[in-house]
């Protein structure tokens, strides 16, 4: 079972302005081949489908854990696009009352690279890369195979940073950059837990390859106060009680990476503190919520003071 918590897993600035277009740059992050709708996938379903689980307890539960992660990654590059989409809120942006919808007020949407994002999606977040083609369910691997599963991970993990580099290069926003700031991170987390369970199975010294591509964190400003906190150290269970196993292969006396900040790498019991999720306004025009929210907020208010 999954537990969700109302939180994203880190705060994000908000945008300086909107800016559609890197939104679909943002967007190859969540639909790309090497996107959180692949890590999410790749580890959901191998985690389903993972033989001997009781036997192979501390590598189950690095997979396990690992996917519960990525589905908090999901989550927060959606809401990073939808934020660049929308730009900075508005106080009157949840108007009363619906707006003008004949003077064409979204003219210039027409010119964007993700005219669909507007168009069907409301200016929110979909599973498709920048290009606008849907996710591929062809990128899941799940074999059965436990090195061969592991070993396609540490590759995508690899890949998934050349792909965050990239696309960090493209940004000027520190909304985008600030989502792949922490990706690079996290993502740098990932493979080298894959790399040690591979080690441990194996006895090859795939951290070593760490990190690929040759990149240092400390030479992107968004990462820094991630490698400061200690978060490229740290593996979250992302549970209450269950994956605790997974210690044997990323705390056990190993180590950061050699060109992070030292320390030895632990395993928290739970998800991180979090950050709040942005609050998206209204846009009556675009009949988000509806042509006449202010209906929808006297009935929702009523419902929620029932509630307490």
């Amino acid at each position: 079972m999954f537990l969700r918590v109302d939180k994203l897993q880190i705060d994000l600035p908000a945008p300086k302005r909107q800016d559609p277009n890197a939104a679909a740059a943002l967007q190859e992050l969540l639909g790309g081949k090497y996107g959180e709708m692949s890590t999410l996938g790749n580890y959901m379903f191998q985690s389903f489908n993972f033989r001997s689980k009781s036997k192979l307890r501390p590598f189950y539960s690095l997979v396990a854990a690992i996917t519960a992660e990525e589905l908090g990654h999901v989550e927060l590059v959606s809401n990073g696009v939808a934020m660049l989409n929308n730009g900075p809120d508005d106080a009157n942006d949840d108007e009363d009352g619906g707006a003008d919808i004949s003077d064409a007020p979204f003219e210039d949407m027409k010119d964007i690279r993700l005219a669909a994002a507007f168009l069907s999606g409301g200016g929110g977040a979909m599973p498709v890369n920048s290009n606008g083609h849907s996710w591929n369910n062809d990128f899941i691997t799940t074999t059965g195979n436990v090195v061969l599963d592991l070993l396609h991970n540490f590759h995508l993990e690899c890949g998934a940073r050349l792909h965050k580099l990239r696309v960090y290069e493209t940004l000027t926003d520190p909304t985008g950059r600030e989502v792949c700031g922490y990706l690079l991170v996290r993502g740098s987390v990932h493979a080298h837990a894959y790399a040690l369970a591979l080690k441990k199975i194996t006895g090859v010294e795939i951290e070593k390859m760490l990190p690929t591509p040759n990149i240092p964190l400390g030479n992107i400003s968004e990462c820094q106060k991630y490698l400061e906190e200690g978060s490229h150290r740290r593996l979250y269970t992302f549970s209450p009680d269950d994956y605790r196993e997974m210690a044997g292969i990323w705390s056990n006396g190993e180590v950061a990476l050699p060109d992070d900040p030292p320390g030895e790498l632990e395993i928290v019991e739970g998800m991180p503190e979090g950050g709040k999720i942005h609050q998206l306004t209204g846009v009556p025009s675009a009949f988000t919520p509806d042509y006449a929210p202010e209906e929808m907020f006297e009935i929702a208010t009523k419902l929620y003071k029932a509630s307490r």
